[in-house]
């Protein structure tokens, strides 16, 4: 278990479904389905929580506010900076426990003693791009959403990194990697961060479970000759972390040599003093 420390985000508690979180100065309550155990709610925060999701069993669902939350407030990790709030769905625009492999990316990019590019697909708000960025990278980030790229570049602002080498691309990933190859342009650096659902080009539904392989087979033509590292991220139920290893074992390791690694990411529950999983990432690293 690979273990995300923070000071502006606390998974104070978690029980009978729902996590009890410290956003900076915004407690919320989200449910969590893999949150079985019906423990003890004694922590009074609890009972003052800012605001709480609840899910619709028609699907989706909304937030319930107690106090007063801000329409957008930041918090910080390290040296990056995050623009933050109550999303449909019960996001919050992070996912905190991404920090350790926004760790790993920053530590390889700064060791590398060599310039580093990088492709975040998938890039979401654009966390691990800013900590590449921020560690010396020319990144390039790719999301067919243009309210999640925007938000990115916010992101980058209130950082302090709006001046560094970050493509922004409103893009189809899959479509974007085929004119990269075409175009041959490479990267040393891969993220893919893929949704557990989502819709190809002509609007067919696909299930991750049966695209990743192509999507990372995809992506192979663009590494560098000498690639730093693939990160896989996923909260797929149906893929575990020993797949995902597997699965970029077999197809970089023949080619790059380098080593593979797996499991499952998560938070520490400040009440109970455990962890709780919260995904799974696979890595390829050239050494």
């Amino acid at each position: 278990m690979r273990v995300a420390q923070w000071n502006d985000y606390e998974l104070i508690d978690t029980s009978y479904g729902e996590r009890l979180e410290r956003w900076g100065g915004v407690i919320l309550i989200r449910p969590d389905p893999q949150i079985i155990w019906d423990t003890p709610k004694t922590n009074l925060l609890w009972k003052n929580a800012h605001a709480r999701y609840h899910r619709s069993n028609t699907g989706g669902g909304h937030w319930q506010e107690y106090q007063n939350v801000p329409a957008v407030w930041s918090i910080r990790y390290k040296n990056l900076a995050f623009r933050l709030k109550t999303m449909g769905f019960k996001h919050t625009g992070i996912f905190p426990e991404q920090a350790v492999n926004w760790d790993f990316a920053m530590d390889k990019i700064k060791t590398a003693q060599r310039p580093v590019k990088v492709l975040n697909l998938f890039g979401y708000t654009g966390a691990a791009s800013l900590a590449c960025a921020a560690a010396g990278a020319q990144v390039c980030h790719v999301d067919a959403s243009k309210g999640m790229v925007a938000w990115a570049k916010e992101n980058a602002v209130l950082s302090g990194l709006a001046d560094k080498p970050i493509r922004w691309l409103v893009d189809d990933c899959v479509k974007f990697v085929q004119r990269e190859r075409r175009r041959g342009n490479t990267y040393d650096g891969i993220i893919m961060d893929p949704p557990s659902y989502g819709r190809g080009p002509g609007g067919e539904v696909w299930k991750l479970e049966e695209q990743l392989y192509g999507l990372v087979e995809l992506c192979l033509p663009i590494l560098s000759r000498q690639p730093l590292f693939f990160i896989l991220n996923s909260y797929t139920t149906g893929l575990s972390p020993a797949v995902m290893e597997y699965l970029l074992g077999v197809m970089l390791k023949k080619t790059f040599g380098g080593t593979v690694s797996s499991g499952e990411i998560g938070l520490p529950v400040t009440a109970a003093g455990l962890v709780l999983p919260c995904g799974s990432t696979a890595i390829w690293q050239s050494q």
